[in-house]
């Protein structure tokens, strides 16, 4: 029985995540359409509508803000209101953290090469942690002789973590994605990486 037992636990182990991959991702398509098409249905006639041109569309709008937000006016425009949300009480909170966690993935961000690193808290004892911020930590620490920065520590299968700013040179680079790390760091290294220091 126990044996069984086992080889369930197993088999949901190998089932779930691409379950709940394929779930997700079907959640996202079908919102997609399902806001988009609601959308283009007031645009166009229904009978030129087809299943998938929400989502499309969808696709198409963000490509199209992706390319906007590049030029000058249009990307001025999106820092006032970015700066209007950072002065509205409790939804700057929310807007900062989001805006902060997302810039951890943007593949165009200067810091990305070398976000991910290890963290040495005692002999031989490290923690996976990720450079959130230099400008930050250079404000906190006007005074100081060394090199100041923000590093986030994920807590394993947990939302949430902490923000230590500590000094550049006690920091390992890691030769791995944010994307690889973050996974590391989530799973409690269950699923582990290939990454080397540099």
């Amino acid at each position: 029985m126990k044996r069984i037992f086992t080889l369930a636990l197993q088999g949901l182990a190998a089932v779930l995540p691409v379950a709940l991959t394929i779930y997700l991702v079907y959640w996202l398509l079908h919102t997609m359409e399902s806001v988009a098409g609601k959308v283009l249905l007031l645009l166009i006639p229904e009978a030129w509508y087809f299943q998938g041109m929400g989502v499309l569309s969808a696709f198409l709008a963000l490509v199209l803000v992706g390319i906007l937000v590049k030029v000058y006016i249009i990307r001025h425009l999106f820092r006032m209101g970015e700066a209007l949300l950072g002065r509205t009480p409790l939804i700057k909170s929310v807007f900062g953290a989001i805006k902060d966690f997302m810039r951890m993935f943007a593949p165009g961000e200067r810091q990305n090469a070398e976000s991910v690193v290890l963290v040495e808290i005692q002999d031989n004892t490290h923690l996976i942690g990720f450079i959130t911020g230099r400008q930050t930590a250079a404000n906190l620490f006007p005074d100081s002789s060394e090199e100041m920065v923000a590093v986030y520590l994920p807590m394993s299968y947990q939302i949430g973590g902490y923000t230590l700013y500590l000094e550049s040179r006690r920091l390992k680079p890691l030769d791995i994605s944010v994307e690889e790390g973050m996974r590391i760091a989530l799973t409690g290294g269950i699923q582990g990486g290939s990454g080397t220091t540099r």
